[in-house]
């Protein structure tokens, strides 16, 4: 399984839209590096800003 993923797969991943994916990296300092973004890492960020629920 990638942790590394396009925005256009981490967006379906997470069920947002890619834009939002972008946004969020963007505003919250997550690197886009070589056009991945690490899947872990945005999660992290995600529900950091109250967005996901936290994983059990």
């Amino acid at each position: 399984m990638a942790n590394h993923l396009t925005p256009e797969e981490l967006s379906k991943e997470l069920g947002i839209d890619r834009q939002e994916v972008i946004r969020v990296c963007v505003e919250e300092g997550v690197p886009i590096y070589q056009g991945k973004i690490d899947k872990t890492l945005f999660a992290a960020q995600l529900e950091a800003l109250g967005a996901l629920p936290a994983p059990h």
